[in-house]
Order: structure tokens, then sequence, then C-alpha cells
């Protein structure tokens, strides 16, 4: 069986760690990764724990596939209390960390409490130790790495944080392998509370699967069949880098704090542009695509940029300066912070600038000025304390809430929703706040076939979507394998020895959804939070394929009210008694 069956729950105060039994129903209700640690979050975490405070939880969680042959199912899933928006939080992080921890004999591990002095958490196999990290404070992300490998084995893999999760900022993120991060919702604060420099892992030992040469032989006729396809193998040739022609010709390309959707100088920062400083390629464990794309200009060396980096650091800042932004992606990624949300808050402290709301010396542009900012945000003095904040915060204390793109507290990611308007559905009713991975309707929209400007259909669209993506999320699949639900009933099938359908897949997703829901709505979320900025509904686009467009708040409610609907939830967005008992959600 590809479950350990084990997780290893360690309380930091006490310093005493122990091996409990992984509930086996849960399992099945919820599969892995997000959904399992979501269910062990939901039910261990009493409501309105402050998010930096001991009482939270931290559970690092595998997946059923984790440690085994299939192809791109190396990533660990990361569940918490968002300091950034108060949600539920869940991130997923690459590399071989995950793989590393199955073969230590645990499925998840839940870290509990606030170690006393800066801590690093050390796990080999049945060796569990909470030690000294004083040596490690202070230190970037990628240092750390460094370190540890010095001190224990170059062979170890590691999660770490960089001054920002020390410091607490709220968008700081988790590192592994230099250039793999959780990125979202402020994971790495929740770390750096916990007086948690790092967590290093080394195992021995194995996972099994049923009738491995039967097993081996369809994961090979997968590859073949339906990874290494045009369909995936954009991943490889070009990266995430390739959006941005994509978003550029249809409009959707955040441009100055999504005051436009296009960019004049887009070709300075895309695909092509990236190609020619291009210096290596990087795969995660068991990856057959290879998506990491090492790149080398002045003084820095990154794996991307990717897509999001390129347009929340690059052209949503005003910034066309390819060798600027690989800077600033490496500082953010050694500081330990999420290019995402440094870059929105960086956009929206510039258009404060120019509109005369509040000076910070910013201006769209300005490359001197935006390199200087990831290190005050992670040191937290000068402006970086303001802008530590993030945008939401940001535009409470000097205005502009109209233009500060966030949703419950988090930027939005690189996708312009008047050109999509299923996109601003799925970031609206996202349950960490504004977040491409949840739903993606742009491909169906932007990029596809479907009418972008209507709200017919989109609800049923975007349910559909999120449903998948929980799935996909927690059996920890890369979001670039464009598999099928057929697909993954027949490979959890085989690992499980009994028919998996389709159909129970997505009730999987559903159920997973809405317990996310539940959480939220335990925290105190509302209606009232499932919007949009103002400049959505109030200001059209002024350049490209979406000239002249806004989403109608008339539309968008009407879009709202029907998700809602279709999902069983009543008029405020809470999921009725009914169809938490039909999805035997508690």
């Amino acid at each position: 069986m590809s479950y350990t069956g084990k997780l290893l729950r360690v309380n930091l105060t006490t310093g005493h760690s122990q091996v409990e039994e992984l509930n086996k129903q849960w399992a099945v209700d919820f599969i892995g990764g997000k959904g399992l640690g979501l269910k062990y979050l939901y039910e261990e975490l009493a409501p309105g724990v402050a998010p930096l405070s001991p009482d939270n939880k931290l559970i690092l969680m595998t997946g059923l596939f984790t440690g085994t042959i299939i192809p791109l199912s190396g990533k660990l899933a990361i569940i918490t209390k968002s300091p950034a928006t108060g949600t539920i939080l869940d991130c997923s992080i690459g590399g071989h960390f995950a793989a590393e921890l199955k073969y230590a004999g645990y499925d998840a591990v839940i870290l509990e409490g606030k170690a006393s002095k800066p801590s690093y958490l050390y796990i080999e196999d049945k060796i569990v130790e909470i030690r000294d990290a004083s040596e490690l404070w202070g230190q970037g992300a990628q240092e750390t790495e460094l370190i540890l490998r010095e001190k224990i084995n170059q062979e170890v893999k590691a999660l770490a944080i960089g001054p920002a999760g020390e410091n607490l900022v709220t968008m700081s993120c988790i590192t592994s392998e230099f250039y793999r991060q959780a990125g979202r919702g402020g994971v790495g604060a929740v770390m750096g509370s916990k007086n948690l420099k790092a967590i290093a892992v080394r195992g021995s030992g194995s996972i099994s699967v049923p009738n491995i040469k039967q097993f081996a032989s369809s994961m090979k006729e997968f590859m073949q069949t339906d990874i290494l396809t045009d369909t995936n193998l954009w991943a490889n040739t070009d990266g995430t880098a390739l959006l941005v022609d994509f978003n550029q010709d249809t409009g959707i390309l955040p441009t100055k704090n999504f005051q436009q959707g296009t960019f004049d100088d887009y070709q300075a920062i895309n695909s092509d542009a990236l190609k020619a400083v291009r210096s290596g390629k990087k795969g995660c464990f068991s990856c057959a695509l290879g998506c990491g794309n090492y790149s080398r200009t002045g003084r820095s060396t990154v794996e991307g940029p990717e897509y999001e980096t390129l347009a929340l650091g690059g052209s949503n800042c005003g910034i066309s300066d390819l060798e600027a932004i690989i800077e600033f992606n490496d500082l953010c990624d050694n500081l330990g912070m999420d290019t995402i949300s440094v870059g929105n808050v960086i956009a929206f402290a510039m258009e404060l600038t120019e509109k005369g709301i509040k000076d910070f010396g910013l201006r769209f542009g300005d490359v001197e000025a935006y390199l200087k900012i990831p290190g005050l945000i992670a040191a937290q003095v000068g402006i970086g304390v303001d802008l530590g904040l993030g945008v939401k915060k940001l535009s409470e204390k000097y205005g502009g809430s109209d233009f500060a793109m966030h949703v419950k507290g988090l930027e939005f990611p690189g996708y312009e929703p008047r050109g999509s308007w299923g996109m601003g559905l799925a970031y609206a009713t996202s349950d960490r706040g504004a977040c491409h991975m949840r739903a993606w309707p742009v491909a169906q929209e932007a990029y596809g076939d479907l009418d972008a400007f209507t709200v017919e259909g989109k609800a049923q669209l975007v349910i559909e979507l999120q449903h998948y993506n929980a799935v996909k999320f927690s059996l920890i699949l890369c979001d670039f394998w464009a598999l099928s639900l057929e697909t993954m009933a027949t490979i959890v099938s085989n690992l499980l020895e009994r028919t998996v359908t389709e159909q129970e897949l997505s009730q999987v997703g559903e159920r997973v959804v809405n317990l996310a829901r539940q959480f939220n709505v335990r925290e105190g979320f509302t209606k009232d939070n499932d919007t949009l900025p103002g400049r959505i509904f109030k200001e059209t686009l002024k350049t490209g394929a979406t000239k002249g467009q806004l989403l109608p708040l008339e539309e968008y409610e009407k879009m709202l009210a029907e998700y809602y609907s279709l999902r069983g939830w009543d008029r405020d967005g809470r999921p009725t008694d009914a169809k938490l008992q039909e999805l035997g959600v508690n």
C-alpha cells in the first residue's frame, strides 16, 4: 500500500513527538494532500485561533501517489490557517521533500506549539529531533539549505524560510531546493511564528505498489499517450512564460496595477526573451516534463521566472527590464517571499504615489526603487513596514480600496478578470482568496471557444473546475499534467486494488470544497467576502482585445447567486445541512 499509515505529531513547545495511526476513514473520504490535511486542521483547530499564535497548526501532507513512479506526483501539501487572510490555507511545493518524508515512514507531519528558541526539525526514519538553529536564523532560505547540507548530508531534503518568515511578514513563503516555493498566504510566517527555521528529512524506507510490473507498464503507457504530448510538453520547451504572449494577445495581461490588459513592452519579458538567458533545466521527483528553467543574467540565477512573476513583478509594475525582474525574483526567493503578493503591493504603492494619495517614492517603471522593496519588506524597515501589510491593509490605512487588487486579503494572480468573467467568479469564491489554482476558466474563455464576456454557464464551469482541482491537489499531482478524471480514477483504482469511479473522485472534490467553505464560514467569512475590487466593476480596460470591457456588478451578482444555488448553499453562501449530510461533511 502506498500509504505508510503513520502520522508524526511534533509539539515544538514541549519538544515531544509521537507517531499516530493515520485516520483510515478520512483517507478514504479525502484521499490525501489538500483534502486530508484540511480535514485534520478542521477537526483539530479551534475557531478563532490567531494564525501567528502557537495554537495554530502547520500540517505537511503527502498523498496516495507520493514516492511512487507515478509521473508528476512529487509535490507536498502544506496546510494551515492563513495569517494574510484568516482563511483556510493550503499550498503545494515541488522538489523531492515529499517523497523523502514518505521514505522516512510518514504520510504526514503535524507541527504544534512554538519552540522556545530558533530551531529546526530533523527527521531521519524513527529519529525525530528539534535542533538549535541559532546559526541559521537571519540567513536566506537558500543559504539555510546549503548550511544544512553541509551539517547533515548533501542528500538531505529541506524546507526553509528566509528573513521574511522570521519577521512574520504575511506574504512570506517556504522554500525547498532553493527555487521551489509554497508561496501564497503567508505560510512562511506561520513557520516563523513557531521559531522553526527549517525542516530537514532523510528516509531509508520504500513504498510498495501492487502488481509492480503491470503498474510500471501502465505508467509507461501513460507517459507516451497522456504526458509526453503537445498538451503538456509546452511546460518543458517554453514553461509558463509562454502565457505572456497568450495574455497579451487576449488582453488579460495585468499592467500597471491592473489598469490595463496589455503591455507595450511584453516582448522583452516573454518566453523568447527568457530562452535567451536560459542556462539549464530541472524537474521534481518522478517528473517527466522538467518544467524548471534556470535563468542567469547579471548577478542573479533563478529557476524561472514563472509567468506569475513576469506578470505581477513585470508588466504590473511597468517593468520591462528582464534582468531586473530576474533579480527581483532572486531576492524574493532567498528572502522567502511570494513574488505575486510582493509584485502586487509594489504596483499598488506605485499607483498610490502617482495618484497623490500616499507618496512611497515608487513610480511605474522605476527599476532602481522597485529592486529595493523586497529587502525592506523582509527586514520590516522603512516603507517595507507599510508594504508588508499587503494591499488590503495598506488600502485600509491610506485609501485606494477600489484598486487594491485582492480577494479576502490575498492579492490577484496574473489574469485580468474583465477579460475572463469566469475567472472573476473563481477568484471571488476561492477558499484562500484570489487564486488561479482553484479554478482556471481562462483556458476555456480567453484561450478557448467560450464567450468570455457573459455569465451564462460560468457558475457551472467554475464549480466543475474547482472539484477537479480539489481532487488533483488531494492526489498532489502537478498542475502541468492535463489529465482527465478518468485517468485519475484508473490510477487510483490500480493502487487501491478496487474500482474507483470518476464520479467518486468528483464527489471527493466537492467534499473538499465544502469542508474548506465550512472552515471559512466558521471563521466569520460571509457572502460579502466573495467579491472583487471596485476597479473590475467600474473601470473599462482601454487597450487590446479587451478594450472597453468591465464586469458589470449586476451580472457578477447574478453569476454568484447561481453559483451558490448550484452548490446547494444558501443565499448567504453557507453550505446547507442537506448538502453537508449528502457529502458526509461534519
